[in-house]
């Protein structure tokens, strides 16, 4: 049990945590997934809590968090995030005086 225990320990250690993984495929595959559990253990609370009002507002926040999750990852994605570093490049003045020369 141990031998698994501390492969799975290397296998988050070493894939999932390290910089830049939040691009990483399989990374958002294992979010969408904890969301997804966890939007149907809401759901099924609705049910057996016979539409309790604090579960409907749970949901809602996991719904709303699990958007802007997508939207920042989509805005890492984007182009236009990574031109932007490149923009700030441009405006500086030493690349201003290098291109009069």
């Amino acid at each position: 049990m141990s031998a698994l225990d501390s492969s799975s320990d290397d296998f988050v250690s070493s894939f999932l945590l390290k910089p830049g993984s939040s691009l990483n495929p399989t990374f958002l595959l294992v979010l969408d997934g904890a969301f997804a559990a966890l939007l149907c253990i809401f759901i099924s609370l609705l049910f057996l809590l016979s539409g309790s009002l604090h579960i409907v507002a749970l949901i809602g926040i996991e719904l709303c968090l699990w958007a802007s999750v997508k939207w920042f990852v989509n805005e890492l994605k984007s182009p236009q995030s990574q031109t932007g570093g490149q923009a700030h490049t441009e405006a500086n003045p030493e690349n201003e005086a290098k291109k009069i020369q």
